[in-house]
């Protein structure tokens, strides 16, 4: 088979785009030094996070002219995400620290007044502005596809800028700011969104550029039809993982965290299988999930850290399905059974490099946050969440939130944050407050969800993944005001979850709060509902949602 070099510089999960590279019927060579670049032929440069530490990681390793000659001797070059944003004179992220300089322009930051940053999820890359007609596709790319991005800086589009200088460039939009979501001239083609982690629209993109297809007629059955510009609403399926008795991996889902089988039934109170995990994960990528999270619900057993059986999961996982991956469960400091101490960082490493895109943190966060209080909001540097984030950006890092209600009479009867509640409690009450809880909502802190929101987003971790203990395995539909209030609180995306029994609570959710994104269980493990059934119910309310495409 063909090959295509690849440059890895701690660029976050790279074991996706190898698999996605390996899909479309190419094999991956390394780039393991400077000199190796003299060889690629095609040359892919990935990346995510600080733009800052990445460039710097790369101009320290020496690639920084090797990869200038390989783009000026006209040999095929792609980059993704901070790879787009390194060819460009610098960012507003790292103000000292220089681009590749090889197209004009800065990278800003959001404007996050009305929208929630970093900007995650799947959105347009339309209108390859430059091409000689509107029936060319650049690079496979087409208007009515959606496209997986992940970053709080963009190069902001201005009309004719890049065009007069010969780049062909295909916009996104967010809130009301356009900016690039793809951009190529001559040999090199750039993407601020992840082609490995947008399904068989990505893919096709990834394709087109091995092959050298810059641009192609579309057929008539292929021709883009108008769609709404902006970001989809996601649609998550999670997926509760844990040894049953009998040391298997498998999907189970409880009420109110409880994970077996009530007293009385046939099973003897064992633990729930409803299946197995990356079986699981393929079917909902193939209904369309726009993203599959695994959450890792109690430890498997006392096993070298390498060996966790979830990195074999991610691994397996990531093979065939292109979408991104979250995992949760276990992301801390701790000790390998040889006694050697492992970091929360490197414990991230082994996922990010087994193919996972995000880690989600649980308990550990509650304890860091009491900690951020306890020191008069000061940040230590040391916690998993700050160096995480700081070695592959805020986007990497999702805190799993497990808030509880608590009614009090009045706001006056607590020092926490209340919400006035349609929904009274057992003696009457109207307000309540959001405790938070650790050990899968086994215990209780004296800490609200506000204040542990709003630490974590100081830490810098890039979004919410809020639970709901009260609405877990109820089918009721989510906790909106909880929602809301979260919303309320911060900046970061937010993705809800706890209480999806059918389709219209999906659609409550997103037209009655700004949540982000919503995630669902059970009612896809029972096989209630499919993934697909309820983006057409969204689609059906007016809810802009990404269509899934079979074919690359």
């Amino acid at each position: 088979m063909p090959s295509v070099h690849l440059l890895d510089y701690v660029a976050g999960n790279v074991r996706s785009l190898v698999n996605a590279i390996e899909e479309v019927g190419f094999t991956v060579e390394w780039i393991k030094s400077p000199a190796d670049i003299a060889n690629a032929e095609r040359l892919i440069l990935p990346g995510v996070g600080h733009f800052g530490f990445c460039l710097s990681q790369f101009a320290k390793a020496g690639y920084t002219e090797p990869i200038k000659k390989h783009i000026q001797d006209g040999k095929p070059f792609m980059g993704i995400c901070v790879g787009l944003q390194a060819l460009f004179d610098g960012s507003t992220e790292s103000q000292n620290i220089p681009g590749l300089r090889i197209i004009p322009g800065r990278l800003e930051r959001f404007q996050d007044s009305d929208k929630s940053v970093p900007h995650i999820g799947w959105n347009s890359a339309n209108t390859a502005k430059g091409l000689a007609g509107s029936d060319e596709s650049l690079y496979g790319l087409r208007s009515d596809s959606k496209y997986y991005y992940v970053h709080s800086y963009a190069v902001l589009y201005e009309e004719g800028l890049l065009e007069k200088d010969g780049w062909v460039v295909a916009t996104a939009r967010y809130g009301d700011e356009e900016f690039v979501g793809a951009i190529a001239k001559d040999n090199i083609l750039a993407t601020q969104f992840h082609p490995e982690k947008s399904g068989a629209a990505g893919l096709r993109v990834l394709r087109a550029f091995l092959e050298g297809r810059k641009s192609e007629m579309l057929s008539s059955t292929s021709s883009p039809t108008a769609v709404k510009e902006g970001l989809t609403r996601r649609v998550i399926a999670c997926l509760d993982v844990r040894t049953n008795d009998q040391g298997d991996l498998v999907v189970t889902k409880g009420d109110q965290y409880d994970v077996r089988e009530k007293d009385g039934v046939s099973t003897g109170g064992a633990v729930r299988n409803l299946g197995k995990p990356v079986d699981k994960a393929k079917q909902y990528y193939e209904q369309g999930a726009d993203e599959v999270t695994f959450l890792n619900i109690t430890s498997f057993r006392n096993c070298p850290v390498a060996d966790t059986p979830m990195l074999e999961v991610l691994r397996r996982t990531s093979e065939t399905v292109f979408v991104p991956l979250t995992i949760g469960g276990g992301i801390r400091d701790t000790v390998d059974t040889d006694g050697t101490k492992v970091s929360a960082l490197e414990i991230a490493t082994l996922y990010f490099k087994s193919g996972a895109d995000k880690v989600s943190i649980g308990s550990d966060a509650v304890t860091a946050a009491e900690e951020f209080y306890a020191t008069g909001k000061k940040l230590s540097g040391k916690t998993a969440i700050e160096t995480i984030s700081e070695a592959y950006g805020n986007q990497a890092v999702v805190i799993s939130v497990d808030p509880k209600r608590i009614y009090v009479s009045s706001p006056s009867s607590t020092t926490h944050h209340t919400v006035k509640t349609a929904f009274v409690g057992p003696n009457g009450e109207e307000y309540c407050w959001y405790q938070c809880t650790i050990k899968g909502g086994r215990e209780g802190r004296d800490f609200d969800v506000r204040q542990l929101v709003q630490a974590v987003e100081a830490m810098g971790a890039g979004e919410i993944l809020l639970n709901c203990i009260d609405k877990d395995g109820t089918n009721s539909g989510f906790d909106l005001e909880l929602i809301n209030d979260v919303k309320d609180a911060i900046k970061i995306p937010v993705i809800a979850s706890s209480g999806a029994g059918k389709p219209e609570h999906f659609a409550e959710v997103f037209e009655g709060t700004r949540t982000d994104a919503a995630l669902g269980a059970g009612i896809f493990h029972r096989g209630e509902f499919t993934v697909k059934q309820v983006k057409e119910h969204l689609r059906g309310r007016g809810l802009m949602v990404r269509r899934f495409e079979e074919s690359i």
